[in-house]
């Protein structure tokens, strides 16, 4: 099969959506035992790994950084600070805007985490070169098909 055949192709394992929908669900699967040990979910610890990259952020910055709209970040973040690992608080510059933060015990969790994306590493067996290369390519992936999303039709 040439490469527009396989364009036009309505077999589900031909479906670039498909590979990418089957791979994130294979991988979050493969993440779970390891933060299970955290208490953490998958969503949870992608808005801690956030915070601990850049410390006291605002809600906006916070569900910019993960690409995802506020409806989706409030509820993970209510979740995170009843469990004790952030605090919100209205910025005092601007009442409108909340700011979010670690607390200690997020912090002390930090440590533990660390050994996370090896863990994963081993786990798949992937090396670093090919954990690379693969993330290399669907950022550019990524962003693709972020600007096709946003040409006129």
């Amino acid at each position: 099969m040439t490469n527009e055949e396989d364009a036009g192709s309505l077999l589900l394992d031909d479906q670039l959506c498909f590979a990418l929908y089957a791979a994130q669900r294979a991988v979050t699967a493969a993440y779970r035992p390891l933060l299970d040990e955290l208490g953490l979910t998958y969503p949870q610890y992608l808005v801690l790994l956030v915070l601990w990259e850049r410390g006291q952020t605002s809600v906006k910055e916070l569900a910019a950084a993960l690409r995802l709209d506020y409806g989706t970040v409030s509820p993970l973040l209510k979740r995170l600070e009843s469990a004790g690992f952030v605090r919100r608080e209205r910025a005092a510059s601007d009442e409108r805007s909340v700011l979010v933060a670690c607390t200690g015990r997020a912090e002390e969790l930090r440590e533990r985490a660390a050994a996370v994306p090896g863990a994963l590493l081993s786990a798949t067996g992937l090396d670093t070169t090919e954990a690379a290369r693969l993330r290399e390519d669907l950022w550019g992936l990524a962003k693709r098909a972020h600007e096709a999303s946003e040409r006129p039709r």
